[in-house]
């Protein structure tokens, strides 16, 4: 399966400010050497070089992962304002077909799907899936006067809502998919993904806490030997403490949480609006040293960015 990033922020969105971009050219220019600007190819070994923070960005739109089995069916897990850029950028899946999972309905979860510009295509297909009871009364709110000038009845009229259960695999076309409930004020479900013998899971917006690391079928199901998990780690140490019952992580919680249930791969994801690219590199890198630390390198740890692509 293929996994793209079109949305890793939490919360709300974040762009890059106009003071953000000069500081990172001033940095790139504190770093040039006259010899890097001597010909192409020295320029582009000296764009190569540069810090991740710099070349690049790990992106400020709101939570919107999609999965493409190898069937081509496309699997695609909450509608942050990525999902937006997903309509505009990427060519529609076979017969128009989308499968739209929620993790739960908080703005930063839904926010994009209005401007999703396939939803008005009268050739569209959803399916949409949630554990929660009439979840597309949730989704109208939003597109209701005074909060949006265009209904959710001018949507494509080809939408199946389902409504899924907790702890039981459920088929979608060629993979197997499940769900369980995590702990986040109001509630947020995390998915698996089976595909013959690989399994991703999408864990966005949880406050991992003992009971969340308690075995369970459920939870088995979902995440035991997974092969990649994308997981909530908005938070340091410090502020998962000065911010409990605010429903997100610190990032060593997330591998310990990747550690007890033998996951192989670590996405840190839903990243905290306030913090730069430097910021978010920083923390990756006191993610990797603590991952090492506790399991020998048995776990890769990894920034979930946007437009970056895995296969499973």
């Amino acid at each position: 399966m293929n996994i793209r990033f079109w949305g890793v922020r939490g919360s709300l969105p974040a762009p890059l400010t106009p003071q953000q971009i000069r500081a990172k050219i001033n940095a790139v220019v504190q770093r040039i050497a006259p010899t890097d600007v001597l010909s192409e190819e020295s320029r582009e070994r000296f764009l190569c070089a540069l810090p991740n923070w710099l070349f690049g960005s790990i992106g400020g739109n709101t939570p919107c992962v999609a999965v493409t089995t190898q069937a081509g069916t496309k699997l695609v897990f909450d509608a942050g304002t990525g999902i937006r850029i997903m309509g505009k950028q990427e060519e529609p899946p076979q017969n128009n077909h989308y499968h739209l999972f929620f993790s739960h309905f908080h703005w930063d979860h839904i926010q994009g799907l209005p401007f999703f510009d396939p939803a008005y295509n009268k050739d569209t297909v959803f399916d949409m899936y949630s554990p929660v009871q009439n979840f597309k009364e949730i989704l109208s709110n939003q597109m209701r006067t005074p909060y949006f000038p265009v209904a959710l009845e001018s949507f494509t009229k080809n939408i199946t809502y389902h409504t899924v259960t907790e702890g039981q695999f459920f088929s979608v076309n060629d993979v197997q998919i499940c769900t369980v409930k995590m702990s986040h004020p109001g509630g947020s479900y995390a998915y698996a993904v089976q595909e013959g013998n690989h399994k991703f899971v999408y864990a966005t917006d949880v406050e991992l806490l003992a009971k969340d690391f308690e075995v369970s079928p459920a939870r088995a199901m979902v995440f035991q030997n997974a092969d990649a998990i994308v997981i909530d780690a908005q938070y340091t140490v410090e502020e998962a403490y000065s911010k409990q019952n605010w429903g997100h992580s610190a990032f060593c919680y997330a591998i310990d949480f990747a550690v007890a249930w033998n996951i192989k791969k670590v996405f840190l994801f839903h990243h905290d609006p306030a913090y730069d690219d430097r910021k978010l590199h920083s923390l990756l890198e006191s993610a990797q040293w603590y991952a090492n630390y506790i399991s020998h390198d048995e776990i890769e740890v990894a920034l979930a960015v946007e437009g970056q692509e895995i296969q499973l």
